[in-house]
């Protein structure tokens, strides 16, 4: 009797836990529970704002997409070339691409481009915040998928013979994209550093992407080669650095603030060297975009010799901002991709 009460408890207790954990899913496939928050740009204020991500289950996306949206980015599916046309904004009007599952800023029509492939192509997104990047080999070769930051669509993949300035082409499926024409643009600006292995210096900037930082990418500039690759900076020949290009909000973060994080972290006083990185293209360097950076930045500098921080003499490098050659993708926002902690942490005050 004892042993079958106990049967009768355990068999009450596992089915409880089925019921339980199957309900659990559902709550998590609709997002509700703890809210979870996450940092989304808004491309036509210019602000980082924080948003429920969405989550849904594929009856629901059934529900809000036509049966080829759902093919294409709920099931990762591709819709055929030269068949569906990408809608333009009209005349004076500034385009927005949203996600056509939940409304996320995407791409802008100012960034598109013919490309010739029969998709619709973009040299760069809106902000990094909106997109997030996965490996794709599913058709036996290593691709890049783009993927709506918020809710996940599959939105196509983004391939590295694009146009200048980024090189890249992002090619998207016009099914998932639906055109708002918008009314104001997001001011931005762009600052470049060299200052080490531009990993970690990229890891630092991105940890600003909430604070005004829109987008970053490393590269290589400062040096005489056109089109250098890895190997190339690496010979000592072609004269460039690593480096990080910034792409920011003035209205939301100073250039002065950038120059803070950027004397914050390396060692400024080493030539060509920064930590057991020996070489030319770990110079400490910045490479100003107007007239008013240059200031600053050799304003920021003096005052840094004058504080006396630093025991031995400043030998960082002030240039104006010269041809910037992306670094191949694997070098691309490599701490998050290969999930890697950064050894450098930002502290910029409020």
């Amino acid at each position: 009797m004892r042993k079958s009460i106990l049967l009768i408890t355990a068999a009450i207790a596992v089915a409880g836990l089925i019921v339980w954990a199957a309900s659990d899913r559902h709550t998590y496939a609709k997002g509700g529970g703890k809210a979870e928050m996450i940092n989304i740009f808004n491309a036509e204020t210019g602000q980082v704002e924080k948003v429920k991500p969405v989550r849904k289950t594929d009856e629901e996306w059934k529900k809000l997409l036509t049966p080829e949206q759902f093919e294409v980015t709920r099931l990762k599916g591709t819709e055929a070339p030269f068949v569906n046309t990408c809608s333009v904004p009209a005349h004076g009007k500034v385009g927005i691409y949203k996600c056509v599952g939940c409304g996320t800023d995407l791409f802008k029509y100012d960034k598109k481009f013919e490309s010739g492939t029969g998709w619709p192509s973009f040299w760069q997104p809106v902000s990094d915040l909106n997109a997030k990047y996965e490996s794709d080999n599913s058709l036996g070769r290593q691709r890049t998928e783009v993927l709506c930051a918020r809710c996940g669509a599959h939105l196509g993949h983004v391939f590295d013979d694009g146009p200048p300035p980024t090189g890249k082409r992002y090619c998207i499926n016009s099914v998932a994209l639906k055109l708002v024409e918008a009314n104001a643009r997001a001011k931005s600006e762009k600052a470049t550093f060299a200052a080490g292995c531009f990993w970690g210096i990229e890891a630092s900037f991105r940890q600003l992407l909430s604070k005004g930082v829109l987008s970053t990418r490393v590269g290589y500039t400062g040096g005489h080669a056109k089109n250098p690759t890895y190997e190339d900076v690496c010979s000592h020949t072609t004269g460039h650095a690593e480096a990080v290009e910034v792409t920011y909000d003035p209205s939301k973060i100073s250039y002065s603030d950038l120059l803070k994080v950027f004397w914050e972290i390396h060692d400024p006083t080493t030539y060509h060297r920064q930590g057991p990185d020996v070489g030319s293209q770990y110079r400490s360097a910045i490479f100003y975009h107007t007239p008013e950076q240059r200031r600053l930045a050799e304003e920021s500098k003096a005052e840094l010799e004058k504080s006396k921080r630093f025991k031995d003499k400043i030998v960082t490098e002030i240039g104006p901002a010269a041809e910037f050659y992306p670094a191949e993708e694997y070098h691309q926002r490599y701490y998050e991709k290969s999930g890697r902690e950064p050894a450098c942490a930002v502290r910029l005050g409020s």
